[in-house]
Formats: structure tokens, sequence, C-alpha cells
């Protein structure tokens, strides 16, 4: 483990965490590393391999048909409400990851459905080391997790993206224990309805990094169970100070239509007893065209 340490204290150092800006990054290149390592975890036809959870809703209630595939994208939609009521939705890849990198391209459209808060205008999100979906409570609003925060620009304010939120958790950030519920990213504002990159490095519990478009935009260690910003809960499952060594990925619906053309994941667990390899397979994805 101390080796382990020692590798993620160097990539920290050495900046070969990726992020690092490249004008030609754009996409995963599969052809420099197993293609076996790399999950679609969203196929572009349909969401067999998900569930979802809606604020009020039993697990696997997809109200309001919230989230569908549309043209080849995994999008959330809000045109079956009358009203969006706090009807906060997740819908979760069924399977729990501990170390990976996330890779989406996503984009805001259309206007905001009625009801919804000011704050969600072209807001959603990656909850990341997330719990179970079948341990939400029924009326339960977020998953406890680490939320790696999508907002688009509004054509008035500065929005940074890839920010971070903590519902239910807490982290250590520049050596001090963070609890604060959301810290904003480095990022620059991306209005309009463009395309956007966005990319998660998760080692554990270890280190967690926010990269937009090549480059590093947050970067944060030590991920758990804490806090508050969540409600209605299990008790049993909310473990104050229980690091989040893995969890489940989960795209958000909170009141603003969104769409994502790809969700991928390259599956870094099997390098992190192996931290020469794991330092080695991070900068050939740092480099990849």
């Amino acid at each position: 483990m101390r080796q382990l340490y020692l590798i993620l204290r160097f990539l920290l150092i050495s900046g070969l965490c990726l992020g690092q800006s490249r004008p030609d990054q754009s996409r995963p290149d599969q052809s420099k590393t197993k293609s076996g390592d790399w999950i679609q975890l969203f196929n572009g036809k349909d969401l067999k391999d998900w569930s979802v959870k809606i604020t009020g809703h039993p697990l696997n209630d997809n109200y309001g048909n919230t989230f569908r595939v549309e043209d080849g994208k995994m999008v959330v939609r809000y045109d079956q409400y009358t009203a969006f009521d706090e009807q906060y939705g997740h819908i979760f890849y069924n399977k729990p990851f501990s170390a990976y990198l996330l890779v989406m391209e996503y984009r805001f459209v259309g206007e905001q459905v009625k009801g919804g808060p000011g704050w969600a205008i072209r807001n959603s999100g990656a909850m990341l080391h997330g719990q179970a979906p079948e341990t939400m409570g029924l009326k339960q609003d977020f998953p406890i997790s680490m939320e790696m925060q999508l907002l688009g620009g509004d054509g008035r304010h500065e929005r940074h993206t890839a920010n971070l939120c903590t519902p239910g958790t807490n982290f250590v950030l520049d050596g001090k224990l963070f609890t604060q519920h959301c810290i904003d990213s480095n990022s620059k504002t991306y209005p309009g309805d463009q395309w956007v990159h966005a990319e998660a490095l998760v080692l554990g519990d270890s280190l967690v990094k926010h990269i937009v478009e090549g480059d590093t935009v947050l970067t944060y260690t030590k991920p758990q169970i804490g806090g508050g910003n969540v409600i209605h809960y299990d008790p049993a499952v909310k473990k104050n100070g229980q690091l989040l060594r893995e969890g489940y990925i989960s795209l958000q619906s909170e009141s603003h239509p969104v769409e994502f053309r790809k969700v991928a994941l390259f599956d870094l667990s099997p390098y992190m007893d192996k931290p020469k390899q794991l330092a080695a397979m991070i900068r050939q994805l740092q480099t990849r065209k």
C-alpha cells in the first residue's frame, strides 16, 4: 500500500494523472489499450444495463419516461410532466466500480420544466461511488455519492462545469477535510447546446480528478461518507467517516433536459495492486490521441 501511495503522490506532483491540455484530445484511443478494458456503459440502443430511481417512485418506475434513448443518445426529458415537484431522478449503471476513467459527452438542450428550482437550470451530474439504487429510500432525493456536477452556461453568468457536490459525503482538499456542500472547478463556461467532453479519474478511496476537454479542473482525495445535503435515507447506509472505495455511477435528472451521446469507462481496478503498471496505464491514457 505504501508503494501505491508513493505512486499516487508522484502522479499528483508530476501531473501525469491525465488532464494536461492537448488540443487533439477528443476521444479515447482504444487501439493503444486493450479493448476489453473499455466498457461502453451506454450502448447507444437501449437502457437494459441501467436502473432508474426517481424521488417518490419505486425503483425502476421511470416516471414520465424521463430517461429514454433518442437518435442514439441517452436523454432526459420532461414532456410528460405537468410540473417537476422535486422529483429528482438518477439512472444507475448496474455494476459498481472502484478504479476507473469515466468518459462522457453531454449537452443541455431546451427549456427547464415548470417547477424546477432556479439553481437547476442547465444542471445535471454524474454521481461517483454512489450507494446501490435498491438501498435508496422511496423519498430520498439523491444517492449518497460524490457528484461531478455538470453545468451549462446560461448566456449571462460564468458557470463552471465538473464541479463537486456532496450529498451525504465529504472529501479531503489540500490536506483538509472539506465539509461544504459544493466547490467550483476552474473550468471555463460552456454555453448553448454545444457538446462537452468530460472525464472523471477515480482511484478507489485515494484520488479523484475531474477533467474537461483535456484540462484537469478539480482534484481531491479520500472521498468518504459524512455531512448532510441528502434526505430520507436509510441511516444504516450512511456510515459517517467510511471511506468510499467503490460504488455505483449514475446520471441525473434535475429538471433541465440533457443529452449524453457517450458514456464509457476504462476499468483501472486490475492495476491498483500494481503501482508501476497503474502509473504506466494512466500515462498511456493521458497521451491518447
